[in-house]
């Protein structure tokens, strides 16, 4: 071969080889712009602490979390579903969800098999413990949007209960104006559910910006709106599902949190003008009193609640003493509405059967149906829905 030939050969080579080489290079490059756009496409999410980047949430809901554990061997996020999280060299692990359902979701991570909070996130009292939360977009959601309307008040008051014999807290939302009218208002008293307390209407269920955004459009009555904690101590700890702890509750209700509002509030105090309504466990507490005491409340609701089918200990009494009173339930109550998240809703059947009794009884109801399971997004909705209707 002659060296002009030899020479060409060896140029071909470095051209073949400097061309996979730089093609190699702008690939990685355009690979790792790709991937910080991907990183960029991503928002922090809303419920995330000051100036904390992640967890991220993408176009289509699916989030994105980094956590610094360079000491742990296993780390997930537990969102109901469980996900393993991948590490990287430097400590670091990663993960990109599936879609998350809208709304409010809680969720932990678990280090090494340990449930801890998220310290990227804010933490929010659920579960029986602090945990974190994370607020997905939600198309639906402008009724608790923070917009340009006239805004009330949440306020935090601690009081002394007859009924308990301690100090108890409840969170108070007055409605716009309340402080520069004369008017007396009616009170809703409205309750979370097990695991949660005062605090949970006012942070996750945005209670006072669906009242807002509500007022402002003619749509509901102004009032105030009492959120009680309905943890009763030692007679049921945070489920309260059993007859020791309703009877405390309905006695906390009658001598420590309504006559503390009353005594503190511009409110008017009679029955056509309170309301009671709760969630859950909470809507367990508002069938016991509510309907115990509806000479004293015009409307009741309940949220994703209903008693249950497989504890007649607890549930045939409560029946039995709604079959004897039919017609004094349905002349005092005027809007008694249950409320269920779809057939996902895990008091779904509860719910059914109890209405099954209610129609062989004749009580009169209202019944609404959103999908989303036992979660705050429906709960939000049933708020929405339920507050248009009282104090007509």
């Amino acid at each position: 071969m002659s060296k002009f030939l030899k020479l060409c050969n060896i140029n071909t080579g470095l051209t073949l080889g400097m061309f996979f080489f730089l093609n190699f290079v702008t690939v990685k490059a355009q690979s790792s712009i790709i991937e910080t756009k991907q990183e960029l496409i991503g928002v922090p999410s809303q419920t995330n602490i000051r100036n904390a980047k992640y967890p991220q949430i993408l176009p289509d809901n699916r989030v994105v979390f980094k956590i610094k554990a360079p000491d742990a061997a296993k780390v997930q996020v537990d969102l109901g579903k469980k996900y393993d999280m991948i590490k990287e060299e430097d400590g670091t692990w990663n993960l990109t969800t599936d879609v998350i359902n809208k709304g409010f979701n809680y969720y932990s991570l678990l280090i090494d098999g340990v449930a801890v909070a998220d310290p990227a996130s804010e933490s929010f009292y659920g579960m029986g413990r602090m945990a974190s939360g994370i607020e997905i977009p939600n198309k639906e959601g402008d009724f608790y949007a923070l917009n340009n309307v006239p805004h009330g008040d949440i306020r935090i008051k601690q009081y002394f209960s007859k009924a308990t014999n301690s100090w108890r807290e409840m969170y108070v939302y007055t409605p716009p104006g309340y402080e520069k009218s004369t008017e007396k208002y009616p009170v809703l008293y409205l309750l979370h559910g097990g695991g949660e307390d005062q605090r949970g209407w006012a942070t996750q269920g945005k209670a006072n910006l669906i009242l807002d955004n509500l007022i402002a459009e003619n749509k509901a009555k102004p009032m105030v709106i009492a959120m009680l904690d309905g943890n009763m101590g030692n007679t049921g700890g945070i489920t309260g599902f059993n007859e020791n702890a309703l009877k405390a509750f309905e006695n906390e209700l009658k001598l420590g949190a309504i006559p503390f509002v009353e005594s503190n509030f511009r409110v008017a105090t009679d029955a056509k003008n309170r309301a009671l309504a709760g969630l859950s466990m909470g809507g367990l507490q508002t069938l016991y009193a509510g309907v115990k005491n509806s000479n004293m409340f015009s409307s009741i609701g309940v949220f994703s609640s209903g008693w249950w089918a497989n504890n007649t200990t607890l549930s045939e009494p409560q029946y039995e003493f709604m079959k004897n009173n039919v017609a004094t339930l349905n002349s005092n109550i005027k809007e008694f509405w249950i409320s269920m998240g779809g057939k996902e809703d895990i008091a779904y059947e509860n719910c059914k059967i109890m209405m099954s009794k209610f129609d062989q009884m004749g009580i009169k109801y209202k019944y609404s149906e959103y999908p989303g399971g036992h979660s705050w997004p429906v709960w939000r909705h049933d708020l929405f829905l339920f507050t248009p209707l009282l104090f007509k």
